[in-house]
């Protein structure tokens, strides 16, 4: 079992930047993978990007070259690094970590708004 929680959302101007933390309850050292997703309102929730214990990283294609995920084991704590924000990057934005099999755990998200 594990909790997460989600800080860093706000209301940004198109172009600008925004840095998500997600705070776990226990050591991620072993969590594999911890994710961001996404829900926008009247669309699905959808994976934004992933990091496995590893350190590999994976992204939706609508926010490669401007998303960085991050890990930090020693803090239990995720980071997505948010660049060149646009109006449609708006949604609620959720932590999640996985078991290689399915994602198990959710945070309660957290609302990012980009106004154009």
């Amino acid at each position: 079992q594990v909790q997460l929680v989600e800080s860093g959302g706000g209301l940004v101007q198109a172009g600008g930047s925004l840095r998500l933390s997600c705070a776990a309850s226990r050591s991620i050292f072993s969590i594999n993978p911890m994710g961001w997703y996404r829900q926008a309102p009247g669309k699905q929730r959808e994976l934004v990007a992933a990091i496995t214990s590893g350190g590999s990283r994976n992204y939706a294609d609508s926010v490669k070259g401007r998303f960085t995920i991050s890990r930090d084991n020693a803090k239990n704590t995720v980071y997505l690094q948010m660049n060149s924000l646009k109006p449609e990057d708006s949604a609620v934005y959720y932590c999640a970590a996985g078991d290689g099999l399915a994602w198990k755990y959710w945070g309660q998200g957290t609302q990012v708004t980009v106004s154009s």
